[in-house]
């Protein structure tokens, strides 16, 4: 399955479970003046941010069944971990309301 179809289920999934949740682009692309530009939240800053139903700070890192996260990605779900926030690496929408309920992952 793509990413984007698991993105989507798990956008649905997370709406669903009474989470707030958006899609965060983040990356960089090069300006006819040749400038790097850079947009999102951070480098390594999760595919789907959010609010938890209890208003916890969310943060879903999307990937494939082989899909594999870069260390930017690891430090970035490990500063949200560390300041209360719920945040991981799902791989399906039951991994991701998992990660938004506080649960431990199915």
């Amino acid at each position: 399955m793509k990413e984007a179809t698991i993105q989507a289920r798990i956008l649905m999934a997370l709406s669903e479970a009474g989470c707030l949740v958006w899609r965060q682009d983040t990356g960089a692309y090069r300006a006819p003046s040749g400038a790097l530009v850079r947009y999102g939240l951070c480098v390594g800053s999760s595919d789907i941010i959010g609010l938890a139903p209890d208003g916890t700070f969310l943060a879903v890192e999307v990937k494939t069944d082989t899909g594999r996260s870069t260390d930017a990605q690891k430090r970035f779900i490990a500063a949200v971990q560390a300041k209360g926030g719920r945040a991981g690496i799902a791989r399906s929408a039951d991994e991701a309301v998992a990660i938004a309920l506080g649960q431990p992952a199915p």
